[in-house]
């Protein structure tokens, strides 16, 4: 068995150095929320893939499932000769997302791919090709993806010329002293400077922020986009991707404000580790795309939606979101207590288990403290812990613990976490 080391060096040969990598520390097996490498040593996994296992490594339900659909096909692509588990899931999905009247799903492979195609969808529908997006916000890697995301360090930089007709406009964040006001009369002054209202197709924003740090979209700010939407025949897109399928306390964290979305996304825990995504949509907007407009060779995958299917059963028999709602209060109080003891801890905040704590320097938001946190990261590592590091600044500890992880591993990651902050804050 090659040592993390050995395969270390191997990764630097073979793998360019784009596709980072948080700890070298290479997994050989899981169960739940713990992991285990390849040369023996356990590591509670506090990342969840970044948000991908909500039902834990290789929940028992979720693996028979898979098992089960391969030993009958793994692929025909439904574009050629559908399958009934494809019809299932998005018929499930149809009847849990938020907003009244008839609604239809396509899948995906990844939540790039989700949305590429709800903006793809909001265009065809609207004839129109502007989007607004909001700073901080992350959706992906591919060029309209990044486009969108707002964040210039690590994923546009160096790549030239993004995707026209976007726009951005700040993210509400109190802690840093954005009101939601301000964002809107942000919104007003670039309708008014910038684009004509009348040609814009969408506005886009995540209802928690991932990648950006863990913010919360005041549920105000939600609604007056709502309002906003109507007003302008705007598609209002909703990114659920990392906040969806219990993370939150809710199905999907957009519940938490009573807006009903016209198009969501959706894809990290949706299958419980297999790789499938989805846009999920009020019918007559999902139906603008002709035939052949949509789709694609691995999209809805069999297996990802056996896997979909069993993830759904999971979040209702196990009630993983009231286990999210009890996780993330124990979170945040030991971390409010760990904020009374380590200044550096500037603000902590979350919803449900969605959880987040920002590092700064003498207590002041405006002076992020990056090395700080990524040697807390390594720090944790080595005491077994595997943490996420996220922030505009890079200076945010963002907790992603399956929804399944049992009381005592939680208490032994958090003391882990407490100790790791002696190491490297003293």
């Amino acid at each position: 068995m090659p040592t993390n080391a050995d395969l270390a060096r191997r990764r630097t040969a073979a793998i360019p150095r784009g596709v980072g990598n948080l700890l070298q520390v290479y997994a050989e097996h899981a169960s739940n929320a713990e992991i285990w490498d390849v040369e023996g040593r356990r590591y509670i996994d506090f990342a969840s893939g970044i948000a991908v296992l909500n039902t834990g490594h290789l929940h028992p339900r979720v693996q028979a499932a898979v098992a089960a659909q391969l030993a009958k096909l793994s692929h025909t692509c439904f574009q050629v000769t559908p399958y009934e588990n494809y019809v299932l899931l998005a018929e499930r999905l149809n009847e849990i997302i938020p907003g009244a009247g008839p609604k239809k799903t396509i899948f995906l492979t990844t939540g790039a791919e989700a949305i590429e195609n709800a903006v793809k969808i909001a265009r065809h529908h609207t004839k129109r090709s502007a989007v607004i997006a909001f700073g901080g916000g992350f959706h992906g890697r591919t060029l309209a993806c990044m486009s969108l995301t707002g964040k210039v360090q690590p994923y546009k930089a160096g790549f030239g010329t993004m995707l026209p007709d976007i726009f951005h406009a700040p993210f509400p964040i109190e802690y840093h002293g954005v009101s939601v006001a301000q964002t809107l009369a942000t919104l007003d002054n670039l309708f008014k400077a910038d684009v004509d209202p009348q040609r814009v197709a969408a506005v886009l924003v995540e209802p928690v922020q991932g990648e950006g740090g863990f913010y919360i979209a005041p549920p105000e700010f939600l609604q007056a986009l709502r309002t906003l939407c109507d007003r302008h025949g705007i598609v209002f897109i909703v990114d659920e991707v990392q906040t969806g399928f219990a993370r939150t306390g809710r199905m999907f964290a957009i519940e938490h404000s009573g807006v009903e979305p016209d198009l969501v996304t959706l894809a990290k825990s949706l299958a419980g580790g297999l790789p499938l995504a989805a846009v999920v949509g009020k019918a007559e907007i999902m139906d603008s795309p002709a035939p052949g407009g949509l789709g694609g060779t691995y999209a809805g995958s069999p297996l990802g939606c056996a896997a979909g299917l069993a993830v759904l059963e999971v979040i209702e028999s196990e009630q993983l979101c009231a286990r999210a709602e009890r996780l993330g209060a124990a979170v945040r109080a030991r971390l409010v207590d760990l904020q009374s003891r380590w200044p550096h801890i500037g603000e902590v905040r979350g919803l449900g288990a969605m959880v987040a704590m920002e590092l700064v320097k003498d207590k002041r938001p405006d002076a992020p403290d990056a090395e700080l946190t990524k040697a807390l990261v390594q720090a944790a590592g080595r005491r077994g812990l595997v943490l996420l590091s996220c922030g505009v600044h890079a200076n945010v500890i963002r907790f992603l613990m399956p929804l399944t992880t049992p009381d005592a591993i939680l208490a032994e990651g958090l003391a882990i976490l407490e100790a790791a902050l002696e190491d490297v804050a003293g």
